[in-house]
């Protein structure tokens, strides 16, 4: 019986890998230009690496790069990317639902890697998914991550000094090729971009607070006027179709 799961789970770890090699290929620019930047934030190759091992979040991790640049403090920092990766409980939870019954530490440990690709990838497959499966897909994208962004902190120390400072810019440029999309696709996002910007430069240009507390608060109460507008349309539809 043992033999025959791990036989399974074995296949399974390669149909991860196979379906993970996408995903790695798609986070190859990204890590790299992460690494660039990090490189320019004034981060050291072992910080670098050590952020996207333990991060191994995008956005999060660009964020962060940008906070550091201001000198926000780490609490600030972790508060605005916990913020930031909130969906990934509802992620989890949705992931879990399509899963077998694999013990709680294999599941604790693959949930780690749970990306929005990997989700994504993970959630359209057809049928369940396993410890096997996850760890094989994880796996796959979370090793090119990780060498990813230190080959970008090492191309950017081949760099010229003035072309390393200028790629502060990229930073920025991230940023608005990740919010474009999204604001093209949702009217909730533009609303969502707008609010966060006005809150934003309220409490940084009437210094009420710091410039970590401004960016934590504008990302709070924008989110949080957005959904309770959302919730009052829902609401208001629900009536009229009654």
């Amino acid at each position: 019986m043992e033999s025959t799961l791990a036989v399974k789970q074995a296949t399974e770890f390669k149909k991860g890998i196979q379906s993970g090699i996408s995903i790695a290929i798609g986070y190859m620019p990204i890590a790299l230009t992460f690494g660039l930047i990090a490189k320019t934030t004034g981060l050291s190759l072992g910080e670098t690496v050590m952020m996207s091992l333990l991060v191994f979040a995008g956005a999060a991790q660009y964020i962060s790069l940008s906070l550091l640049a201001q000198g926000i403090g780490i609490f600030e920092i972790v508060l605005t990317t916990f913020i930031v990766n909130i969906r990934h409980f509802l992620m989890s939870a949705s992931l879990n639902e399509k899963a077998d019954e694999d013990s709680i530490p294999a599941r604790m440990a693959y949930s780690f890697g749970i990306t929005d690709e990997t989700f994504s990838v993970a959630a359209t497959r057809e049928g369940t998914v396993n410890a096997g499966y996850m760890f094989g897909l994880n796996l796959t994208a979370y090793s090119s991550w990780v060498i990813f962004s230190g080959l970008g902190f090492l191309i950017g120390t081949g760099l010229p000094q003035t072309l390393q400072e200028s790629m502060s810019v990229a930073l920025y440029a991230m940023f608005v090729g990740l919010l474009v999309p999204s604001m093209k696709k949702n009217a909730k996002v533009v609303f969502l971009a707008v609010l966060a910007a006005c809150f934003n430069s309220i409490f940084t240009l009437t210094e009420l607070m710091s410039t970590g507390w401004a960016i934590v608060l504008a990302t709070l109460l924008s989110a949080i006027l957005v959904e309770i507008v959302e919730t009052v349309k829902l609401g208001r539809r629900a009536d009229a179709d009654e």
